[in-house]
């Protein structure tokens, strides 16, 4: 055969439109999710630099590995409101270190203390633990449930999802309320926060509605740089996640025009639409 036919050739089939394929399996184990090539750290880097924030934002690093988990739990149909509540406790706790972000607005709605517990150290929470009296803070991510009343009146359940990390939270009582000594006057009297039996405590101003809002199965991530940790935990693999993500593109699809760098990626898009790219 002549090069100029093989040439020929070739020109023509390059000109055949592909049909997409549809998916077979939305599940994370469709080999569409998996592999290198969906650079899902891009796609968080949209959502970030999206991000509205009249505050300073949660470092990259540590938005990323809680949007991560929160796809992560949208794969398994787990969150029930797209909220996304981000501790670090790496920061010192004289200064705020808790962000609620409404993940449908891409904004941070609320920017406070949080105490850590009293045996996680003093200014700055150290250990962590799953144990029962231990009175030490638990890392990962929890589920918000419903509300009671108790000895700190309005308070929120937590569950705990990651085995043998937090997953004792209601058997240990950890749970989300409000406490007088997480407050700016105790910082300016004891140059830290107080510190609580391993809850993450947070102020009373607006404590009441910062619980009503996050009840009802929202995500909170506790961040360390714990190297045990993020060597144990599931919630952190990008491929697993990416399920999430589409599932809640197709949930909230007006959120691609918060994300124009996303919208703008034809692999998301043929994801979003439901659909294979070429040669897939």
């Amino acid at each position: 055969m002549s090069k100029k036919l093989l040439l020929f050739i070739v020109l023509i089939l390059t000109m055949i439109p592909v049909s997409h394929t549809e998916i077979p399996n939305s599940g994370k184990d469709n080999p569409i999710y998996q592999g290198n090539h969906l650079q899902i750290d891009n796609y968080l880097g949209e959502f970030y630099r999206a991000l509205k924030s009249e505050v300073p934002k949660p470092e990259y690093e540590v938005f990323k590995k809680a949007l991560t988990g929160f796809f992560n739990l949208k794969a398994d149909n787990r969150v029930k409101k797209n909220l996304l509540t981000i501790i670090d406790f790496s920061l010192s706790s004289s200064r705020e270190r808790m962000w609620i972000v409404d993940i449908d607005r891409m904004k941070v709605i609320h920017y406070s203390l949080v105490a850590h517990g009293r045996n996680s150290g003093e200014e700055y929470a150290r250990r962590f633990s799953n144990i029962s009296s231990s009175w030490q803070s638990s890392l990962g991510f929890y589920l918000t449930d419903g509300i009671y009343w108790g000895k700190h009146g309005m308070s929120l359940y937590l569950d705990g999802i990651e085995p043998g990390i937090n997953d004792k939270a209601r058997e240990r009582t950890i749970v989300m309320h409000s406490a007088d000594y997480v407050s700016t006057e105790f910082i300016r009297n004891f140059g830290r926060l107080g510190r609580s039996f391993g809850c993450p405590s947070i102020p009373l101003d607006n404590h009441k509605e910062i619980i009503t809002t996050l009840s009802g199965r929202s995500c909170l991530y506790i961040h360390y740089p714990d190297k045990e940790y993020h060597a144990a935990s599931r919630m952190l693999t990008g491929e697993t996640a990416m399920p999430g993500l589409v599932s809640y593109l197709n949930e909230n699809p007006v959120i691609l025009e918060k994300l124009p760098g996303l919208s703008g990626q034809p692999f998301i898009t043929d994801l979003h639409k439901g659909v294979l790219p070429p040669g897939h």
